[in-house]
């Protein structure tokens, strides 16, 4: 134990030191001669107070990974985006980041390049990213860790998932609910380190208040069991401490009693413990680096040349800046371990589709997949009300009512290589807002790996008469954020849903949306569904003319599509007028196709919507999230129905008549855009 104490002091500091040199060097980052005023960057920025504790955690879990047997993995995620220099720092120092950056190679020039650059590092920037080990969750946003780890963890033997968060990141509702959903989650090898270092980014934290007696009674009643280890001077007999903590709680963790492990430091430790008449240490004013002039300022120069010499950098590396002594033996121990990307399971053959409802069309599709295993099913309580009962108290499926942590479990779930899906309602969908564009930002930044994607499953209530659940603002953001992963898609029947979920469940690198209606009983021929499917759009010939049209009605959801039906022939029999209509089943079609994979470029549009006819568009949700796919790329006259928010509760029919989504509201926008062509004319 005292042997492998000294390694772990050795990797630990080797972090810290490192960490400090990006922080403040853009020189001299071995102390081969005396810190001078040019070695030292003009702006130090960046955030030290969770360096300490993350750097000792990290190593820890490094070395812990590497004295298992092959075949158990452990794996760490870090919850701090601000952690970000820390994660940096030891994949530098265990060579993992020269792998990936030759230039950054595990030697004084890279060091050197390492610190100059920091934290504009290119491609990596300065939080915590998926490219370096630890960094499979991504940092930035606080709160999803823990869930996220759930997920990763959830059915998979052999793993043990070790999400390091903050006191802060605990104050976040998501990681409240995470601790409590637990219990859901029999078998399912999670370990947190909850790193307590008694603040927020700006003020002390509720978990820092506590005594040691209040903090074990606290997670107790969460039904977890903490193991709480001090750190004050980093000795190897705190390491010692730590590593035995460490493992004791890796045995509960596999004999399935839930265990944290809470490291107990004080902020920023080992940094300045003052700063002229100023107390830093344990304090806010460490959560950032203090030292902001060193160029300036001689007190913070030779304060910095202190900080960087307490961590010994002569017993850590050689001349050349390679690693020696404690520390080369325990970077040949180091193990990282992360999640088996890319698909395991066979994808299925799809299946002929038939007008059917949509709780056998759903559930039929799920239960498919389901059989072919690597399948997780999520829901806030609410499978029975989308007329899903069947669905629930199965095996694969779990339901809570806390969105944002089922949103964490799926994305861990599929960050490991399985397939899963989200299933709620419209109204309450944007509380995975920034969830969403989060993971969607972690893949992209993680580049396409052959991951199962990430889907969500919705139902549009709120054009049935209920007023509190009209809210298609999920679409709206996603559709904004312009990544080519996304998928908003809009099925016009129960079959269609079946179709549509089939293929996103077997997709892969992808963010996909389905809006559909549980009341959605009008079938659709089905002819046009492959088209649908490997466009993304149709023209319905049985509603459609043959020639030019003089009008094109798109429609996008069912909803739109029953609507459109109706109204068609009304309109030609009026107008004495061609008419052709499309049926959009993804509504990133509308989109460039310089942004978006699909989008419809020039000569499609023609091809699909005619090459001068003005344009109606129906959608289930807001008008603008159609405006901006088009963006001004239709020269010609074009209308938009979709939700707008009712003055207040009122009858269904009533609502579709003031949204204008009846057939009424459709023959009025369609004499306005005829009588606009006619001027044109």
């Amino acid at each position: 134990m005292e042997g492998n104490a000294v390694l772990s002091d050795a990797l630990w500091r080797a972090i810290c030191y490192t960490s400090v040199c990006q922080l403040h060097l853009q020189d001299n980052v071995l102390l081969s001669q005396p810190l001078a005023v040019e070695h030292v960057k003009p702006r130090p920025s960046g955030h030290w107070g969770t360096v300490p504790g993350t750097a000792w955690a990290l190593s820890h879990l490094a070395l812990a990974a590497g004295s298992l047997e092959e075949e158990v993995g452990l794996v760490p995620l870090l919850g701090a985006g601000h952690a970000g220099v820390a994660q940096i720092s030891a994949s530098w120092v265990t060579g993992e980041l020269g792998k990936l950056r030759a230039d950054f190679g595990p030697d004084a020039d890279g060091l050197r390049r390492l610190s100059k650059s920091f934290p504009d590092v290119d491609g990596l920037g300065a939080e915590v990213t998926p490219a370096l080990p630890a960094g499979t969750f991504l940092g930035g946003r606080l709160g999803g860790c823990l869930p996220f780890a759930q997920g990763a963890a959830l059915d998979a033997p052999g793993r043990i998932v070790v999400p390091v968060i903050g006191d802060g990141e605990c104050e976040t509702p998501t990681t409240a609910g995470a601790w409590l959903a637990h219990r859901d989650l029999a078998g399912t090898a999670v370990l947190p380190i909850v790193h307590v270092n008694g603040y927020r980014m700006g003020g002390p934290s509720l978990l820092g208040r506590l005594n040691d007696d209040r903090l074990r009674a606290y997670f107790a009643g969460l039904g977890w069991e903490a193991e709480i280890v001090h750190v004050t001077t980093g000795s190897p007999t705190e390491h010692a401490a730590f590593q035995a903590a460490l493992w004791g709680a890796m045995e509960s963790t596999l004999q399935d009693r839930s265990t944290v492990l809470v490291l107990r430091c004080v902020k920023g430790w080992t940094g300045p413990v003052a700063l002229g008449s100023q107390t830093l240490l344990g304090t806010p004013a460490l959560h950032k680096t203090p030292l902001t002039n060193p160029r300036a300022d001689a007190e913070q120069l030779a304060q910095l040349d202190d900080w960087l010499a307490s961590y010994r950098p002569s017993q850590l590396f050689d001349a050349n800046g390679h690693c020696r002594g404690p520390l080369a033996e325990a970077v040949a121990r180091v193990r990282w371990c992360s999640f088996p990307s890319g698909r395991s399971a066979t994808p299925a053959a799809p299946g002929a589709v038939s007008a059917v409802s949509f709780a056998s069309a759903v559930t039929g599709t799920v239960r498919q997949h389901a059989d072919r295993g690597d399948f997780l099913l999520l829901s806030p309580d609410e499978l029975a009300s989308n007329r899903l009962p069947d669905l629930a108290g199965e095996r694969w499926t779990h339901e809570l009512l806390a969105e944002e942590v089922l949103l964490e479990w799926l994305a861990g779930w599929t960050a490991s290589g399985r397939r899963g899906l989200l299933v709620s309602y419209e109204s309450f969908a944007p509380l995975l807002t920034s969830g969403l564009v989060g993971h969607i930002k972690q893949r992209r930044l993680d580049g396409a790996r052959g991951l199962p994607s990430l889907n969500v499953l919705l139902t549009s209530y709120g054009w049935h008469n209920v007023h509190t659940h009209g809210d298609p603002s999920l679409a709206t953001a996603l559709l904004g954020l312009g990544a080519p992963a996304v998928h908003v898609l809009t099925p016009a029947d129960p079959a269609r849903t079946a179709a549509v979920l089939d293929e996103a469940l077997d997709s892969v690198d992808r963010a996909n949306l389905i809006i559909t209606g549980k009341h959605s009983r009008t079938p659709h021929p089905e002819g046009y569904l492959a088209e649908e499917q490997s466009r993304g759009l149709a023209v319905w010939s049985h509603l459609s003319n043959d020639d030019e049209p003089d009008l094109t009605i798109v429609t996008a959801g069912d909803i739109p599509a029953a609507v459109a039906t109706e109204a068609v022939d009304r309109i030609r029999v009026r107008h004495q007028c061609r008419i052709r209509v499309v049926n959009l089943l993804d509504l990133t079609v509308l989109g460039a196709p310089s942004v978006w994979p699909r989008g419809l470029n020039g000569r499609e549009i023609e091809h699909y919507l005619g090459a001068h006819a003005p344009v109606l568009i129906l959608t289930l949700g807001h008008p603008a999230a159609v405006w901006g796919l088009l963006s001004g790329r239709l020269r010609r006259p074009v209308d938009v129905i979709g939700w707008q928010e009712p003055a207040g509760p009122m009858p269904q029919r009533d609502l579709a008549r003031a949204m204008g989504m009846d057939v009424t509201g459709v023959e009025r926008a369609a004499d306005l855009l005829l009588a606009f062509r006619e001027v044109l004319r």
